[in-house]
């Protein structure tokens, strides 16, 4: 009997489908493994924006997770939204028992900038969560939001990678997405430990439909994990994986649209 590997998001819902639980589910069966969650909050949120936000509590949280890990068990984890201080810091005591992998995805904001996170989480954030962390995935918004270091370059890249590290993660991936214009024509992200360099390069696609970008490369990650590869594959499989979704990624509702999480189940790219 085949069993794939079992890898659990912790992180919040998105109704619309396009990030969120709902994304990292389906990145996680597009990529062949078996995928579990706990529910951190529930958003109202379509193509035009997060219209409303409910957090779950601290118990709710703590029993989905010992629901799945002492019966079903884990081999890797990612998460996602985490909101506020408190959930932060259940789910860090949570980790530190989890002998995993886990990524981290520091969720600070939407895709079409509504707060996910309150300010009186960021203590947390880095002094408890980042150091659970095997990588940490934040994009340049979130980079600044932790750190205070705005990247405009590849060389601020290795300055934000430097700043995350102090926290205590494993490893960082840095995602460049969020260059500004003319700071090159590849989407270009960074993966270190402070000892090891890797970038990783992709095209840059004219295409505005990419709600779920961080969800998705962050769970494509941790399913890699999951299946045995090491940080830098794992990491250059998920960048592989997320620039094929976002390429393929459509229109939904009158706002931001999706990628694409079966964009390989149709050959497309």
């Amino acid at each position: 009997m085949h069993i794939p590997p079992r890898v659990l998001t912790v992180a919040g819902s998105d109704s619309g489908g396009g990030a969120g639980i709902q994304a990292d589910l389906k990145t996680m069966l597009a990529l062949g493994t078996h995928g579990m969650s706990v529910l951190t909050a529930v958003t109202a949120q379509n193509s035009l924006g997060v219209q409303g936000a409910w957090e779950l509590p601290a118990e709710a949280v703590r029993a989905q997770f010992r629901s799945v890990v002492d019966d079903i068990g884990v081999e890797a984890v990612k998460t996602g939204m985490l909101s506020s201080a408190e959930l932060v810091e259940t789910v860090a005591e949570l980790l530190a028992g989890v002998s995993a992998p886990v990524v981290v995805d520091p969720v600070g904001v939407s895709k079409h900038g509504d707060p996910l996170l309150a300010a009186s989480a960021l203590d947390a954030v880095r002094g408890k969560l980042l150091p659970t962390a095997t990588v940490a995935t934040p994009n340049l918004d979130e980079v600044a939001q932790l750190t205070g270091v705005h990247v405009r370059d590849e060389a601020g890249m290795r300055r934000a990678a430097d700043a995350v590290l102090e926290f205590g993660p494993r490893w960082v991936l840095i995602k460049g997405g969020h260059l500004p214009a003319g700071a090159g024509d590849s989407a270009v992200d960074l993966l270190t430990d402070g000892t090891e360099e890797h970038w990783l390069r992709a095209p840059r696609y004219d295409n505005r439909h990419t709600h779920g970008t961080g969800c998705t490369l962050a769970s494509a990650l941790a399913a890699r994990l999951a299946k045995g590869d090491t940080v830098v594959r794992a990491a250059a499989a998920a960048k592989e994986y997320v620039t094929g979704a976002l390429a393929a990624g459509f229109r939904l509702g009158a706002g931001i649209g999706p990628v694409d999480h079966g964009w390989r189940l149709r050959g497309e790219r």
